[in-house]
C-alpha cells in the first residue's frame, strides 16, 4: 500500500504542464472531430444494421482497416498484430470482462455489449489516453442511450430475438432488454456431421435518476447465460495439393459441454460540484462461473485421392481421445473514482484511481492421447526420435495439464491527464499529456505508463488534420497469462509491455454534396516481456513465462463517405507484421501476424424503391499463421492458413417508417433477409494436427468456418 501511495503522489509531481506567454482565454475555439485525436467513431445505427452473425457490434468493426479476422463465429477481434486478449471494452466508461475458457468460436454466445441499447460507439486501435486502461492493443467505448420518450422494439429472426424498452420518467429513466441466441441453423453448415445444441439468453437493464441538480445516480446490471453442447459424429476433410489430395475420414464417439453464467453490476454517482468540477464514484461487482467438459473419442484413417476424388492408397489409421474437466470461478469487485476540472474553456485536468479485488478459482485437468495403429505416441517435440515399442505396455499421453489454483489478489491502478487546445498562428492544436500507474500486490510490480497526444488543424483551404502519439502501454496478467502449460502458476510473472508510436493524417473533402474522408495511420509497436502463447481456434494457451520479444508496424487506410445522404459506407485497405523472438532464437510471425486486408462496408438505396435498404461486407484477409500445436516448438510450425474471403449481404424492406410522435401505435416495421457467405468460401479457422507412423508427417487438417446460410429477420418499434 505504500508503494501505491508513493507511486501516486510521484504521478502528481511530474505531471505538471506550463505554457510559454499564450493567453488561452482570448484564443477559446470549438474543437469536435480532431479533439478525439486517436479515436474512430462509428455510427450506432450502421452497427445494428450490419448482417450479422454474433448480435454484436464487433461485426462492424471487423471491416475496419486495423482489425484482423479469422472467423465469423466469434464476436471476439484482433487488432494491429495483437491477440483477443489485448483489447479493452468498456460500457459507460466501466471495463467488463469476458469468459476465460472458450475454446471455439461456436461455443460463443452473446457478448456482453447489446447493439439495440447502444447510442455511442468509439473505438481507438493504439495511442489512447492515460484515462483508458491497460492493455496493448486497443479500447472500445460504448455508451448506453438514455431514453427520453417512451419505446419498445422486438426483433427477431432464424438465429433468435430480442425485446428492448424504453421508459422515461420524472427525474430519470429506464431502458431494459432480453436476448435469446440459438445458432444451430448456421452450425450445420459446418464440414462435419455433429449433433448442436447452443444456447444463449441475457438480461441487461440500465436505471438512471437525477437526486438533485447537482447529484445523478445510474446502475447497470446484467445477466449473462450460455451453455453449448456438442455430440460429433463423423467428418470428411478433403485439403492438400490438387496433384497429391489428401482426405481425412474421421468417426467420433463422446460429448462435450460448455457452459458459460455471468453476473455484472454497477452502481456510479455523479456529483456536478461546481460548473468545472465533476466527480464521479462507482461501484463494479463481476461473477463469472465457467466449466468446460468433454470426452470425445475419435478414430481416423488418412487416404490420398485421385483428382476424381477416388481413393488411390491409405496412409495411416489411428486414434485420439480428449479429455477435459475445467472450471473457473472469478469473483472481481471494485471502487473507481474519476473527476475532472475545467481550468478554463480550453484546458482540463482529468484524474482517477481504482482499488480492485480480485478472487479466482480455478481447476485444471485436461490431457489429449494420439494413437497410430496400437502405438500410442508421446508429444510431437519427440516425434522425431519415435521407437515402436508393440512391447511397452505403458500408455504415453500427448500432452496433459493439471492443476488446482486459488488467486486472491488486489491490483491499484491510478492515472492524470492534461488537456488543452490553443492557436499556433493560424494552427488550431490540441495537446493531451498524461500518466498513467499500477501496482498489483500478487507480483508487487509496478508500472508507470506515461503518454501524449497531439492533433493539428491547420487553416487550408481543404480541411486536414495531423495526428501524433506516443507512449508506453502495459498488459498486467490477469488468469491465462499467468498460468504454465503444466497447470501450474507462475508467482513472478510480469506485465507484458508495449511503446506505441503513431502518426496519422485526414484529409476531408466533397464529391458533389457529398462529405468523405480519407484517413491514413502508420503505426510501430515495441514489444517487451511477452508471454508466448499457442493460438488454436480462439483459444488462447500462454507459456506463462516472460520469454519473448517482438514488434510490430503497419500502414492502415480507410474511405469514409456517404454514397447516399444518410448511409455510411467505407473502403478499408490495410498492411501490417508481427514478429517475435523466443529466448534469443531468431525471428518468426507471431500467431497474429495480419500481413494484408481489403475490405468494404456498404449500404445503399433503390432510386425506384427508396424503402429497400441493401447492407454489404466484404472482407479479404491474408491467413494468419497456422500456430503450432501445445507444447511444441512453434519455429517448426510457420505455415500460414489460406487467405480469408467473405461477402454478406443484408436486405430490408421498411414497411412502415412514422416519424410522428403519437400518431400511430407501430413507428416503424421493417422485414430483412440476410445472406451470410454469399459466394460459399470454405474459409479456416485452424488445424487439427495428425500424424502418419509410417511416413512420420504430421499433418494439419483444416477446421473449416460456415458456408452459406440464409436468415430471415424482422424489426417492430412501437
Amino acid at each position: 500500500m505504500q508503494k501505491f501511495i508513493f507511486c501516486f503522489f510521484f504521478l502528481i509531481s511530474i505531471s505538471t504542464f506550463s505554457q510559454e506567454e499564450i493567453d488561452l482565454n482570448e484564443v477559446i475555439f470549438q474543437a469536435t472531430e480532431e479533439e478525439k485525436i486517436y479515436q474512430e467513431e462509428i455510427n450506432a445505427r450502421v452497427a445494428r444494421q450490419a448482417p450479422t452473425l454474433t448480435g454484436s457490434i464487433t461485426d462492424v468493426l471487423k471491416t475496419l482497416p486495423y482489425v484482423s479476422v479469422n472467423t465469423e463465429l466469434s464476436s471476439q477481434y484482433m487488432v494491429r498484430g495483437g491477440n483477443y486478449d489485448e483489447n479493452l471494452i468498456y460500457i459507460n466508461g466501466v471495463e467488463i470482462f469476458k469468459p476465460q475458457l472458450v475454446r471455439s468460436g461456436q461455443q460463443e454466445g452473446l457478448s456482453l455489449i447489446h447493439p439495440k441499447m447502444v447510442a455511442l460507439i468509439n473505438f481507438m486501435p493504439g495511442g489512447w489516453e492515460a484515462q483508458w486502461g491497460d492493455k496493448l492493443s486497443s479500447v472500445l467505448d460504448v455508451i448506453y442511450k438514455n431514453p427520453n420518450q417512451k419505446f419498445a422494439e422486438i426483433s427477431g429472426g432464424l438465429l433468435g430475438g430480442d425485446i428492448t424498452a424504453g421508459l422515461p420518467f420524472k427525474g430519470g429513466s429506464l431502458l431494459v432488454s432480453g436476448r435469446y441466441l440459438n445458432r444451430n441453423l448456421i452450425l450445420n453448415t459446418l464440414d462435419e456431421n455433429t449433433d448442436f445444441n447452443p444456447l444463449a439468453y441475457d438480461f441487461q437493464a440500465l436505471l438512471s435518476y437525477k437526486i438533485s441538480k447537482r447529484l445523478k445516480i445510474f446502475w447497470l446490471g446484467n445477466y449473462n447465460f450460455n451453455e453449448f453442447q456438442s455430440i460429433p459424429k463423423s467428418r470428411q476433410t478433403q485439403f492438400g495439393t490438387l496433384q497429391h489430395p489428401i482426405n481425412v475420414y474421421t468417426y467420433y464417439r463422446g460429448r462435450e459441454q460448455e457452459q458459460f453464467k455471468s453476473r455484472f453490476s454497477h452502481l456510479n454517482l455523479n456529483f456536478q460540484l461546481t460548473p468545472r468540477w465533476n466527480l464521479n464514484l462507482g461501484l463494479t461487482m463481476t461473477h463469472t462461473q465457467e466449466k468446460e467438459y468433454y470426452d470425445v473419442l475419435s478414430a481416423y484413417y488418412i487416404r490420398t485421392t485421385d483428382e476424381e476424388s477416388n481413393a488411390t492408397a491409405t496412409r495411416d489409421i489411428g486414434g485420439q481421445i480428449d479429455y477435459g474437466r475445467n472450471d473457473l470461478d472469478a469473483f472481481i469487485f471494485g471502487i473507481q473514482h474519476k473527476g475532472n476540472f475545467e481550468i478554463n474553456k480550453n484546458q482540463k485536468l482529468t484524474w482517477g484511481f481504482k482499488i480492485q479485488k480480485e478472487d479466482l478459482k480455478d481447476r485444471l485437468n485436461e490431457w489429449q492421447m494420439i494413437d497410430s495403429a496400437g502405438y500410442s505416441l508421446k508429444g510431437f517435440e519427440d516425434y522425431s526420435s519415435f521407437q515402436i515399442q508393440a512391447q511397452n505396455p505403458h500408455l504415453e499421453v500427448n500432452y496433459a495439464m493439471q492443476g488446482t489454483n486459488q488467486i486472491q489478489s488486489i491490483r491499484y491502478t491510478s492515472f492524470l491527464q492534461y488537456n488543452t487546445k490553443f492557436f499556433w498562428h493560424n494552427a488550431k492544436v490540441l495537446l493531451n499529456a498524461g500518466v498513467r500507474t499500477g501496482y498489483w500486490d500478487f507480483n508487487q510490480e509496478i508500472n508507470i505508463s506515461p503518454r501524449f497526444q497531439m492533433a493539428i488543424k491547420p487553416d487550408w483551404v481543404t480541411s486536414q488534420l495531423f495526428r501524433l502519439a506516443v507512449g508506453k502501454y502495459v498488459q498486467p496478467a490477469f488468469y491465462k497469462e499467468m498460468r504454465k502449460l503444466d497447470g501450474s502458476l507462475n508467482t513472478k510473472i510480469k506485465a507484458q509491455k508495449s511503446y506505441h508510436f503513431l502518426a496519422g493524417h485526414d484529409f476531408e473533402f466533397f464529391i458533389g454534396d457529398r462529405p468523405f474522408k480519407l484517413s491514413t495511420d502508420l503505426y510501430y509497436k515495441k514489444l517487451q516481456d511477452l508471454v508466448p502463447y499457442y493460438l488454436d481456434n480462439v483459444r488462447i494457451r500462454y507459456t506463462g513465462e516472460n520469454e519473448s520479444k517482438g514488434f510490430a508496424y503497419g500502414v492502415d487506410t480507410r474511405l469514409y463517405g456517404e454514397l447516399i445522404p444518410g448511409a455510411d459506407s467505407w473502403f478499408s485497405l490495410s498492411y501490417g507484421r508481427t514478429r517475435e523472438k523466443w529466448n534469443q532464437q531468431t525471428w518468426i510471425d507471431r500467431p497474429t501476424d495480419p500481413r494484408f486486408k481489403i475490405s468494404l462496408f456498404f449500404q445503399d438505396s433503390m432510386p425506384l424503391f427508396p424503402n429497400f435498404k441493401v447492407n454489404m461486407n466484404l472482407i479479404y484477409a491474408t491467413g494468419l499463421p497456422n500456430g503450432a500445436p501445445p507444447l511444441t516448438n512453434p519455429y517448426d510450425f510457420q505455415r500460414r492458413l489460406s487467405d480469408y474471403k467473405r461477402v454478406d449481404v443484408g436486405l430490408k424492406k421498411i414497411i412502415i417508417q412514422n416519424r410522428k410522435k403519437n400518431h400511430k401505435l407501430v413507428k416503424q416495421m421493417e422485414v430483412g433477409v440476410d445472406i451470410f457467405n454469399i459466394f460459399n468460401i470454405q474459409n479456416v479457422i485452424s488445424n487439427q494436427w495428425l500424424r502418419d507412423v509410417q511416413s512420420r508427417n504430421i499433418y494439419g487438417v483444416p477446421h473449416r468456418l460456415t458456408g452459406r446460410f440464409f436468415n430471415a429477420n424482422f424489426y417492430i418499434k412501437f
